[in-house]
């Protein structure tokens, strides 16, 4: 951890003092509805670190499942099943972005058609829209905000979805 404009530095601080005690009241929170594996502090020092956090056992109820920390903390949650991992990625108010690995032509499928998220990523790291070619936005309380009279207005009255795929 360290500077963000460091190269050398895998992780950078939180944008801020405010975002940084968010993130730790999360934190804390997840402690209580869950198992705490890693992390779960900052280091000492100057600067708006935390480490990352890992917090198993979350039902799909809990706050940390259900709200956006915007910071390093994974909630885990364990599935019976493919389906019910999408039950449960589409129990929300949110739906930016979402990830599926598998194997499975059937499951990816199933994603396509039923993962809402403005940004699905398949077989590939869950990160990386690219300003211009991805759209910014997604379901529900993740929206798109374009504005009225814009070239890609039309959408409001649909629900788009980006998806990338890694072949081979």
């Amino acid at each position: 951890m360290g500077a963000a404009d460091d190269p050398a530095n895998y992780m950078g601080p939180v944008i801020s003092a405010g975002a940084r005690k968010s993130i730790l009241s999360y934190i804390e929170v997840g402690k209580g509805e869950g198992r705490l594996l890693a992390g779960g502090t900052g280091p000492d020092g100057d600067g708006y670190f935390i480490r990352p956090t890992v917090i198993a056992d979350i039902e799909p109820s809990a706050k940390i499942f259900q709200e956006e920390i915007f910071g390093p903390v994974l909630a885990v949650s364990k599935a019976r099943g493919f389906e019910h991992a999408l039950e449960m990625a589409n129990d929300s108010q949110y739906g930016l972005t979402g990830a599926v690995y598998s194997n499975d032509p059937e499951h990816i499928r199933q994603a396509r058609e039923r993962f809402f998220v403005g940004n699905l990523y398949v077989n590939r790291k869950c990160t990386g829209a690219m300003v211009g070619a991805h759209p910014f936005g997604g379901f529900n309380l993740s929206g798109t905000d374009s504005k009225a009279g814009g070239p890609d207005y039309l959408l409001l009255f649909l629900q788009a979805k980006s998806i990338a795929e890694k072949v081979g």
